[in-house]
């Protein structure tokens, strides 16, 4: 099985890597546009970043499988959320769908996304370091490293791969 990673982010690669280590698989990573915003600002335009690089990378890569992954936040009464969405695409099949983890963003990153920046560059100057979206996320920076970004990821993948292998055990009889 081929398995293409529309993200050359090294956090996303290990991620899939890890969802899928049940499997035995080739796995390549391309750069897929998500064709939303930078930032995306719902659920819904995460998700169809999510889907727009799974299918990309399906259709740029010539593999079996495509996977998209995408952080975005989520406004609510309570404050603005990080969330972060996957997909699963193949050939035959609607796209598959999972999300993950979420938690309430400090209003002092939150005002500045409000303002149009993204959250990768906030979280660099809020932390005092470099390519946090790379390493342990803005989730590693607010859980104190509890949990970091490929094991957020992870949970994605680990939940659309979990889909993927029912609908072919359960779904194609």
């Amino acid at each position: 099985m081929k398995i293409i990673i529309g993200s050359k982010n090294p956090a996303k690669i290990k991620a899939v890597k890890s969802g899928f280590s049940q499997q035995e698989a080739e796995f390549v990573s391309i750069d897929v546009p998500s064709g939303v915003n930078a930032q995306p600002f719902s659920d819904e335009e995460t998700i169809q970043g999510a889907i727009n690089r799974a299918v990309g990378a399906l259709n740029q890569g010539n593999g079996d499988i495509g996977i998209g992954l995408e952080g975005g936040v989520h406004e609510t009464s309570h404050g603005l959320l990080l969330c972060n969405w996957g997909a699963l695409a193949t050939h035959n099949m609607e796209p598959i769908i999972a999300g993950g983890a979420r938690f309430l963003l400090p209003e002092e990153v939150a005002a500045r996304l409000r303002l149009g920046e993204e959250l990768g560059p906030v979280m660099d100057d809020y932390a005092k370091m470099k390519n946090v979206r790379k390493h342990e996320g803005a989730v590693g920076i607010f859980t104190n490293g509890m949990i970091n970004r490929i094991e957020m990821f992870t949970h994605v993948t680990t939940l659309l791969t979990g889909q993927y292998t029912y609908h072919q055990k359960h779904l194609r009889r």
